[in-house]
Formats: C-alpha cells, sequence, structure tokens
C-alpha cells in the first residue's frame, strides 16, 4: 500500500530543493533537443513499468477503475510525451521573422529559451495526468521542476515522488509532499514560473505569490461548463455523450459538463436516454454502488459539500429525477439528474464537480447565450445541433476556453490544439507546443550586417539630410 501518514513540512528539504534547482538551471538551458528527448523517454518507460502499481494507488485513493485510470492518467501522459519527442527538435529551433524595410540588411528571428526553475502544483481529480503532462512542458522547454502533488491523493502523490525520484535527479526533478503548508512554503520562493491547476479562488492565492516575484503564471482553473441542446440535435447522441463526460471519474474532472440546457420539448426525452444510458453504462440504478466502473469521492469533506448542495436544491424545488443515493463511508454519491434547479442555489452558483447533472429548459435559443455570457467564462462549453448557424451563434455569443460541437471532453485529447481558460476559468494553455511556449521565453534576436544600417543613418545631429531620410521612412516603421 502506497498511502503516507500525514507528515510535517520540511522547509530545510525545501530550501535546499530550490537552491540546488536554481543553480542547475544553466546547465539545463543548455541541453539540446536530443537530451531532452533522452529525458521524456525515460520517464515515458518509467511509467509504462509501473502503472500497475499507479492503479493500486489510484483505487486506494478514490477506486478509480483500472480502465479509466489506463485511458485518462496513462495514454494521455504517454501520447503528449511522444507528441513531445516528435517535434521538440523543431520547437527548439529558432523561427525566422520578417524584418521591416527599416531594418533592411537585418535578420530577425525569434528563439524560445527556458523560463528557469518552475513550480508544479497538481489537483488530485487526474493526479498523475496533471502532474506529467505540465512536467512534460517544463522538460522539454529545459527547466528544472518541483512538482507538488494533491494531498488528497496520498497514494497517488507517493508513486508519483517514486517514479520521478528514481529516474531524475533532484537538482532537475523534485517531488514535495504534504499539505496545504508545503504548497504555501513552496509558494514563498522566487521561482520564474509557476503552474497551477485546480480552483479559481486557490488561483488567486497563486497569482498574488507570483506576483511578489514577478514570476510567469499560467492557471488552469474550472468553471461551470455548460453543454446546450439544440432543437435540431440527435438527442439520443447527445444524452450518452453528456452521460460519458459528466459521470466518467465520478463528475470530477474540471471540463465536465456541468449543467445542461435541453428545449422544453425535448426535456422527457432527454432524461428518458440518460436513464438508459446509465443503465448500460453502470447497471440498475438500486445496485449502481456495486459496479466496479463508478469512482468514488476522493475525501468525505468533497462527499459531504456534494450531499449538501443536493439536499439545499431539493428543500427550494429541486426534483431528483434519477439516483440522489449516498453512502458517507465509501463516499459514494450516485449519478444524479435534477430538475427545477433554482438558478441561484449553490448547484447553479458552484463549479458542482461531482456526479450531479442539473437540467435547465427553455424555449429561445437567445436565453441560453445570455444565461452563459452573463456569467463567468467556463473552462469549456458544449453545443449539440445540426444547424451550423446555430452552432456559429453559440460560439460567437459565447465566451470559453475551449468549445467542442456534438460532443464533450474530446478537445482536450488534440496535441494540437491549446488547453486553456477564459477569465476565471484560467490564464495561459498548455499541451504539446502550447506546453513547451508556456514553459519557454520568446526571446527576440535581431542580427544586424556590418554593412552602414538604415538605424545609423538617423545618428544625431540631426537636420539636413538626416531630416529627410526620417521623413522618408516614417511610412515604412
Amino acid at each position: 500500500m502506497l498511502m503516507l501518514a500525514s507528515m510535517a513540512l520540511d522547509k530545510k528539504r525545501i530550501d535546499g530543493l530550490f537552491e540546488r534547482q536554481r543553480a542547475h538551471r544553466k546547465v539545463m538551458r543548455l541541453t539540446t533537443s536530443a537530451e531532452r528527448i533522452e529525458k521524456l523517454n525515460r520517464l515515458k518507460t518509467a511509467i509504462e513499468e509501473t502503472k500497475e502499481d499507479l492503479y493500486q494507488a489510484l483505487y486506494e485513493d478514490y477506486r478509480k477503475p483500472k480502465t479509466e485510470a489506463d485511458l485518462t492518467e496513462v495514454v494521455i501522459s504517454i501520447s503528449e510525451i511522444n507528441y513531445m519527442v516528435r517535434n521538440l527538435a523543431k520547437f527548439m529551433r529558432p523561427v525566422s521573422v520578417e524584418s521591416p524595410i527599416s531594418l533592411i540588411g537585418a535578420r530577425s528571428e525569434l528563439r524560445y529559451e527556458p523560463r528557469g526553475s518552475s513550480l508544479i502544483i497538481a489537483p488530485w481529480n487526474y493526479p498523475m495526468q496533471l502532474s506529467i503532462v505540465p512536467l512534460i512542458g517544463a522538460i522539454a522547454a529545459g527547466n528544472t521542476a518541483i512538482l507538488k502533488p494533491s494531498e488528497y491523493t496520498p497514494s497517488t502523490s507517493a508513486y508519483l515522488a517514486s517514479l520521478l525520484g528514481n529516474n531524475f535527479p533532484e537538482e532537475e526533478v523534485a517531488v514535495v509532499e504534504g499539505e496545504v503548508d508545503a504548497s504555501s512554503y513552496l509558494l514563498e520562493k522566487p521561482f520564474d514560473h509557476i503552474f497551477f491547476t485546480g480552483s479559481p479562488e486557490i488561483g488567486k492565492v497563486v497569482m498574488a505569490a507570483g506576483a511578489k516575484h514577478l514570476a510567469a503564471v499560467t492557471l488552469e482553473l474550472g468553471g461551470k461548463c455548460p453543454a446546450i441542446i439544440d432543437e435540431s440535435a440527435d438527442i439520443r447522441d447527445a444524452a450518452r455523450k453528456i452521460t460519458w463526460g459528466k459521470y466518467q471519474n465520478c463528475g470530477q474532472t474540471c471540463i465536465a459538463p456541468d449543467y445542461v440546457f435541453v428545449p422544453e420539448s425535448k426535456k422527457e426525452l432527454f432524461i428518458s436516454h440518460v436513464r438508459s444510458t446509465l443503465d448500460d453504462f453502470y447497471g440498475e440504478e438500486k445496485n449502481r454502488d456495486k459496479t466496479p466502473d463508478f469512482a468514488r469521492i476522493v475525501s468525505t469533506r468533497h462527499w459531504k459539500r456534494l450531499v449538501g448542495m443536493v439536499e439545499s436544491a431539493v428543500k427550494d424545488g429541486a426534483k431528483v429525477e434519477i439516483g440522489g443515493q449516498s453512502i458517507e463511508a465509501e463516499n459514494y454519491l450516485a449519478p444524479t439528474v435534477m430538475t427545477n434547479v433554482p438558478v441561484d442555489s449553490k448547484l447553479m452558483q458552484e463549479e458542482i464537480f461531482g456526479p450531479v447533472m442539473p437540467i435547465l429548459t427553455y424555449n429561445d435559443i437567445d436565453e441560453v447565450i445570455d444565461f452563459v455570457s452573463d456569467r463567468p467564462n467556463p473552462l469549456a462549453l458544449y453545443v449539440f445541433s445540426t444547424q451550423p448557424r446555430v452552432t456559429e451563434k453559440v460560439i460567437q455569443g459565447t465566451a470559453a476556453g475551449g468549445t467542442c460541437v456534438n460532443d464533450v471532453l474530446i478537445h482536450y485529447l488534440n496535441n494540437s490544439l491549446p488547453f486553456g481558460g477564459s477569465g476565471n476559468s484560467g490564464l495561459g494553455n498548455y499541451h504539446g507546443f502550447y506546453s513547451f511556449r508556456a514553459f519557454s521565453h520568446e526571446r527576440s534576436v535581431v542580427h544586424q550586417s556590418t554593412m552602414v544600417p538604415v538605424s545609423q543613418m538617423v545618428y544625431p545631429p540631426y537636420g539636413g539630410m538626416r531630416e529627410v531620410l526620417t521623413g522618408f521612412l516614417k511610412p515604412f516603421f
């Protein structure tokens, strides 16, 4: 069993790790693409060789099914490594850019250089993947990195400490385990880059900490991700996809559909298809706590929060259409579907982050667009429609970190697309090239000709031909 007892904050170790990594930045910035690729391949091999330990750790932390762990933790991490290995040499090359006529004779380029020492603070909902994928970007860009996994998943945290400790020297990559005080102490250090995944509330704390040292900050946050179903949509198809996206990982997914807008005339049909889909996925409603394919809420604290939200909404008039059963001893909350949920309830004011699906109805798509656009930007937005005009209207009328049309979650799987939030749902992005860029500084370089450049023709003293030349050059700046 990998689970560790709560550990005291070791400030001396953190101080030493930070100073050693800070000194090692000079070595890391000079590493070649081949050297960085070797590190990434070493990480890939280690993940593949220890994945059974990972499956066990994730089961201990919140009974995550093995297949789900494989698909959402291992496969995504390996895919990111493969993409980076294939493309890193290209990413590291200087990029030639156009020079204006005012710099005639000069050659301009863009270079990506490491930011330096980086801190990655990972969440508990996908504790391996959301640790490793940012780390891949840090390694690819030539940074040192300290990873702070979540204290809510101690077995997976111990797995990560073993995985990385056995394959990287601590001056390059290190893991700091512990409670919130460990994260707080790390945030006091003058890192060059901080990468945080978590809630908007803690994101503000991280951003404030970065500001003290003028550190670059990437914030991958959350928000209430809407799924909008148009009259023209295939209701059965939409129901199956939304049900999968909502209840995977027991609803503990930052881009899970948080609530669903359905045309009033299609509400009962949609609920019927969700019910049959849940039967297909997890068995009969009365026995769903017995299925091996449904994870648990990560902690009793989070379980109580979710159960309290459901109970409060019911008290205010909401109706439980499906589910609602709970077992505190297991941190179990059944896949739940609710209607008539008041818009001022916690279920509609806070990110749910659990297996509860509120269904709202509408008669005019403009009502939906206004509802979504009047609230903080979500990390993802989903629209189901066979009418391009409607799809485009929804996309143009709202703002979101990312969007899928006629599906959910899958934009996260495209390494060629940036993944990140907008406003309340995040700052910056990553995945593929965008991970490399997140951990890099884009450095401008101009190579001037040794011939007499135009710029020297406007040196002081001014007047005469210099004044004439300046007037001539103005339109070209």
